[in-house]
């Protein structure tokens, strides 16, 4: 039987690695270089990202809820995060899902899965990209949305098949999302999301770069706003709560208040309520820095001593 070593919930952002934007969460790299460093003396021999896609995989051509990466996955390299192939952990892969089938999840499988700066800079910040992985691809680009109950009941079925999987692994959990922000809207619904947009969200798989090459100009100029929307509060009251294992306070958000409350990014924090859950148990340690110029809240929480 496998065993799970760990949990860590961590944001990211496209402006986490790129220059000259560094220098303004400087608690949250130092802070993250401390967990990078806590993770290796775990010493786990496989670790489940789940993350996001920002359009760089999935569109709505077909929309997913869940992916799973089972045989390739490959770093697309968008805001300066690792590109190209990245190690996977396919036997466990598989073993995750089959147990997810059992367990009633129709999860979406991808023998050569794509994955964006959402699933490859917090997998980097905890492992170096030195543990073979298996990402876990969760929509929350734009509705509709898996529920946080869903997610929720998505991590206590993974965290029940690594625990009964055949093989003797020492598996880390890392969930990676980016807490309040607010950004444009993604909804191919909204009547503002019209023209090149409404159709590069709908139909970009045709020519994943030259979306990309023309998205992330538009990306890059929100970043440096020391104005730009965070919501600390909330994202405090967030971490406290994955300090127990009842996390009914932010399920019961339901999404529009959780996106009044952490804005259209927010609805990243699935990913850490799948996380926090498959690993079943409570945080113990955390660290929180808004960074506005980032336009997210970066936090940072553990199921194990920092």
């Amino acid at each position: 039987m496998s065993e799970i070593v760990g949990f860590v919930g961590m944001s990211h952002s496209p402006f986490a690695t790129l220059s000259p934007f560094q220098e303004m969460g400087e608690r949250f790299l130092a802070d993250a270089a401390r967990v990078k460093a806590a993770v290796a003396a775990l010493r786990p021999d496989a670790v489940v990202v789940i993350g996001p896609d920002h359009f760089h995989a999935n569109f709505y051509d077909q929309m997913p809820p869940f992916v799973l990466g089972v045989e390739r996955a490959t770093g697309f390299g968008d805001f300066g995060s690792a590109q190209g192939e990245l190690p996977v952990a396919g036997e466990l892969a598989w073993t995750i899902r089959d147990g997810l089938d059992d367990a009633g999840f129709d999860v979406s499988l991808s023998y050569a899965l794509t994955v964006d700066h959402g699933v490859v800079q917090s997998y980097e910040m905890t492992t170096g990209l030195s543990v073979p992985h298996v990402p876990l691809v969760l929509n929350t680009a734009a509705p509709p949305l898996p529920s946080p109950a869903r997610c929720v009941a998505l991590g206590r079925a993974l965290g029940d098949t690594i625990r009964r999987s055949a093989s003797e692994q020492r598996v880390l959990i890392v969930a990676s999302g980016g807490l309040s922000h607010w950004l444009p809207s993604n909804d191919p619904r909204d009547p503002s999301v019209t023209g090149e947009k409404r159709e590069s969200l709908i139909h970009g798989r045709k020519d994943t770069r030259a979306f990309a090459a023309a998205r992330e100009p538009r990306v890059r100029a929100m970043a440096g706003n020391p104005e730009a929307r965070v919501n600390a509060e909330w994202d405090r009251w967030f971490l406290r709560q994955l300090y127990s294992l009842d996390v009914s306070p932010v399920v019961e958000l339901g999404h529009d208040k959780l996106e009044h409350e952490a804005g259209s990014g927010g609805h990243e924090i699935r990913t850490w309520l799948a996380g926090h859950a498959a690993a079943g148990r409570p945080l113990v340690w955390d660290s929180y820095e808004p960074v506005p110029e980032w336009i997210t809240g970066m936090g940072i929480g553990t199921t194990f001593p920092v």
